[in-house]
């Protein structure tokens, strides 16, 4: 059994491992499990194809037949420059090094860009589940303007042999609406085409930090994105961790209700990650955190997000820098690390 008092330290691994939810109780949530598949989106009106496709990433690698998600993303070439993403490690300038570093770790899928996965597909398309990333924001334009467009279509996706199209939509900023017309859109076609559908429901506006404080990632924001999210039908919502609450009430817009911070969530990371959750219908639609950039304590951060999100009633990790952005063994240890903990029987439901 991992020791992990010794990997977060006693302190945290008390608030994380001995916290009982107060908040949601977990009766009232849809949690990942063997037959999830079967139990929430068989009643939906999804097509047959797409059911398929679905338990075809739950079903592939370690943490296949457990209900559990551990996806590999490398779309930072795009979204932060292949410089700055692969410059610590430049195999990664190769598609082929990304494809064997979630084949070797035992990811249930891959997520990347048309060019990488189109320049290894016919390689290894049937060999690990292909998810598209179709649309990517552009830092190369100056001064940069964060703006998602679309880069591949549904149809190229389709061709290439992928199981899932994943976009990202930026909530809240000034093309969202956009952004929200064209993603729902193509996971329409996507649906129709027989792909699962990821959404990354990022929260964007410089309006959301107010005195010093960043509510980007704040429950009450980023469980309302997961909430539109899962209203033009993603079948995945990945979203950041949760790290703070409070983002209507300090910015002062929208609305929201008393019971949001008094009841339905707490200041513990499993009860903020919880309303996550709870916004993702319930979690009929299952969660994915990010695991972030890459630090100074990337093994003990990516094992504390997984033991929140397991705990919180989420459905994996998708986590792509910490990984990369180091030794291949190295990188294959740390995607390992954190499906262990979902492997790890002994990590509950809070």
């Amino acid at each position: 059994m991992t020791d992990y008092a010794k990997i977060l330290g006693d302190e945290a691994a008390q608030q994380l491992l001995g916290h009982t939810c107060q908040t949601v109780d977990k009766s009232q949530l849809h949690l990942p499990g063997p037959n999830f598949v079967d139990e929430n989106f068989l009643q939906s009106d999804r097509p047959i194809p797409v059911i398929r496709s679905l338990q075809t990433m739950f079903d592939h690698g370690r943490l296949g037949g457990t209900g559990f998600l551990s996806i590999l993303p490398v779309d930072q070439g795009i979204e932060h420059s292949a410089g700055a993403s692969f410059a610590p490690n430049p195999i990664y300038f190769d598609p082929e090094s990304i494809v064997k570093l979630a084949m070797e770790s035992g990811c249930n899928a891959v997520a990347s860009t048309l060019g990488v996965l189109s320049s290894v597909a016919r390689k290894y398309a049937h060999k690990i589940p292909f998810m598209l990333k179709i649309n990517h924001n552009e830092l190369l334009s100056y001064p940069n303007s964060h703006d998602q467009i679309m880069f591949a279509t549904v149809e190229q996706a389709y061709e290439m042999g992928a199981v899932a199209v994943g976009a990202t939509i930026y909530f809240g900023h000034e093309t969202s609406n956009r952004q929200i017309i064209e993603v729902s859109r193509a996971f329409e076609a996507a649906h129709a085409l027989g792909m699962a559908t990821v959404l990354w429901a990022y929260t964007r506006n410089n309006g959301f930090k107010k005195d010093g404080v960043d509510y980007h990632t704040s429950a009450d924001l980023t469980g309302q994105a997961n909430h539109l999210a899962v209203t033009i039908k993603a079948d995945i919502v990945k979203q950041k961790q949760a790290t703070n609450n409070g983002g209507y009430t300090a910015i002062g817009f929208g609305k929201t209700h008393e019971k949001v911070y008094t009841e339905l969530t707490s200041d513990n990371p499993i009860d903020l990650t919880r309303y996550q959750v709870l916004n993702c219908y319930a979690g009929r639609i299952g969660l994915i955190n990010s695991g972030g950039g890459s630090g100074k304590n990337d093994y003990a951060d990516a094992v504390r997000t997984a033991i929140i999100n397991k705990r919180a009633g989420g459905m994996g990790l998708i986590m792509g820098r910490k990984a990369f952005q180091r030794p291949f063994e190295e990188g294959v240890a740390l995607i390992q690390a954190v499906q262990d903990v979902y492997l790890d029987e002994s990590v509950t439901v809070a």
